[in-house]
């Protein structure tokens, strides 16, 4: 990444990372490790569920965040598909 997209980066509010716990699986799932996850950003909050170690949630979770933030940085909504080339 260089200056110009870091410092774009650095004025948009940024996803983060606000908390994994351990939980239950899902009803209609038996067995493995499941982990609650929730994202912060402005007053959209994004909670899910993901199975797996809590080490490769949490790598997961924080590619994914870098991914939200990067696309924000570019003007993309972090909610919707992306735009289309012209």
């Amino acid at each position: 990444m260089n200056d110009d997209q870091q410092n774009a980066l650095n004025q948009i509010k940024q996803f983060r990372l606000v908390s994994i716990e351990k939980t239950d699986p899902p009803e209609d799932v038996s067995g493995g490790e499941w982990y609650r996850y929730s994202i912060e950003h402005d007053s959209s909050p994004i909670d899910g569920m993901r199975s797996g170690t809590l080490r490769s949630v949490t790598q997961h979770l924080e590619e994914y965040v870098e991914n939200l933030n990067a696309r924000a940085s570019l003007g993309y909504s972090a909610y919707a598909a992306r735009k289309p080339k012209k």
